[in-house]
């Protein structure tokens, strides 16, 4: 007689068995659907038929996939009504965008110009709306910190965006007086000099303030973060204890997992806001350079430079690092084991004994050296390409520097414009060995992801269990 999962287990053929769907909400909003099982002896049970939850993100952010796809939609639409219409409504208020051809304001007062306070306005109403909908939509309990937290992050980031945009608008004039002071074209007084130095105090005053603030806030913001997801997963341990290493996942890697998340985020943020502010300013200053060498005369040859130079360097390293992360989700596996055996031999006498600590070890010792090597030749790659990208702005512009086309503020704009730009587009390549350690720690997690859902474990997984548990077999 053919029994289900269920009944082969307990000894319930499958015609005994009545099967009742019900739903409900757990905590922290994850749906979840069990059968409720009565066998013919009375006995009743639950199993999971279907769950729909995420806790990585769901235990955080109210239904995730919805979530962030509308995340993406509203901020296409609020840049492009920005862009469109927004910004020139300002005018109706008596906050008016800055004209096009008028110089940019160098010093602090660029943060409360009518047109900084007009977008203040704007990004409030906009996120205002985006949180309102949310709230009422999919009420969730940590929704202030993932919803209004997020958008603060959003602003900050936007903010310190701006103030890298002021320094360098101070590059130019401070550039250029000294250059009238060493070459002896005009007469510099030492007043003239100092102000130019208050003014960058101004701006770096703020800068501090922020940073100092901001670094605060999400402090608090990756702890409430990693707080959901260890109360989702200390909800289920009956079902995740088994997992090697289970209590390093939830002690440990939830804490890397939403810093690692948050600091990624952070810096995409922050490249493509640096994107948006400061192409119009390479684009600007672009205005006496019209050859690249080799190629020679191409439009936007600054901006052009900036793209193709990033987009071989991410290509370059993403092929060269293809390795690290199954190695350093190993390395995290051998640490883990050897380091819950010494736990064991702190209570227990027949425990970490010589020869199961040796054994032990020299996976360790092995795994390490075999990431070592790999390293070796990735970190052989990026230093290098590194290294060029520090002179790669000034060789683009070496026709225009020989041709004496450009002054020294203007070189030193186009310097701090350009490398914001590639920098922006370097970010897999800035950002790379942050990932790797990203893409390690979730390989892990998946682990609990998978018997949450009932499904098959991660190969990297699979293959250490069918090993016997013996890493050297496993690799």
């Amino acid at each position: 007689m053919k029994r289900s999962f269920f009944g082969a287990r307990h000894g319930v053929s499958a015609p005994e068995i009545h099967e009742i769907t019900v739903t409900f909400r757990l905590r922290n909003c994850c749906r979840t659907q069990f059968a409720l099982v009565s066998a013919a002896s009375g006995g009743k049970s639950l199993t999971s038929k279907k769950r729909e939850c995420r806790p990585l993100f769901q235990s955080f952010f109210p239904k995730p996939k919805q979530f962030f796809i509308s995340v993406i939609i509203w901020s296409l639409v609020a840049v492009g009504f920005w862009y469109g219409w927004g910004e020139s409504f300002g005018a109706f208020v008596g906050l008016p965008p800055v004209p096009a051809d008028a110089p940019p304001i160098v010093g602090i007062s660029a943060f409360w110009s009518p047109a900084f306070l007009w977008f203040y306005i704007y990004f409030a109403l906009v996120v205002g709306i985006f949180a309102t909908f949310w709230q009422v939509y999919a009420p969730h309990r940590w929704q202030s910190w993932s919803i209004w937290g997020s958008a603060l992050i959003l602003f900050v980031t936007y903010f310190q965006v701006q103030v890298s945009v002021a320094i360098n608008n101070w590059y130019g004039p401070f550039w250029d007086l000294i250059q009238a002071a060493v070459s002896k074209a005009a007469v510099v007084t030492a007043e003239e000099f100092y102000a130019q130095i208050g003014t960058f105090l101004g701006i770096a005053m703020v800068a501090v303030a922020v940073a100092v603030m901001t670094r605060f806030f999400v402090s608090h913001y990756i702890f409430r973060w990693r707080t959901a997801m260890n109360e989702y997963y200390m909800e289920n341990w009956g079902k995740l204890r088994h997992i090697e290493g289970a209590s390093q996942r939830v002690q440990e890697d939830t804490m890397r997992f939403s810093s690692t998340v948050e600091g990624l985020g952070v810096s995409l943020i922050d490249s493509v806001m640096t994107l948006i502010a400061f192409t119009p300013v390479l684009i600007r200053l672009s205005e006496n350079v019209t050859e690249l060498p080799i190629v020679g005369s191409i439009p936007y040859p600054l901006v052009t430079a900036a793209v193709l130079w990033s987009l071989f360097g991410t290509v370059f390293l993403a092929l060269v690092g293809i390795k690290l992360p199954g190695l350093e989700f190993r390395n995290q596996r051998v640490e883990a084991a050897y380091r819950k055996e010494l736990v064991y031999g702190e209570d227990h006498i027949d425990r970490a004994q010589p020869e199961t600590v040796t054994e032990l070890f020299s996976n360790v010792r092995m795994n390490y050296f075999r990431l070592y090597f790999h390293y070796l030749y990735f970190n052989i790659a990026r230093i290098f390409y590194l290294q060029i990208n520090n002179i790669f702005s000034l060789l683009i512009l070496a026709p225009s520097i020989i041709a004496g086309k450009i002054s020294l503020g203007a070189l030193n704009q186009i310097s701090g414009a350009f490398g914001q730009v590639s920098s922006s587009f370097q970010y897999l390549v800035n950002s790379w060995p942050t990932i790797v350690e990203l893409l390690s720690i979730y390989k892990r997690l998946r682990a609990f992801e998978s018997v949450l859902d009932e499904a098959p474990l991660p190969d990297i997984d699979r293959q250490f269990i069918e090993a016997g548990g013996k890493e050297e077999l496993a690799l």
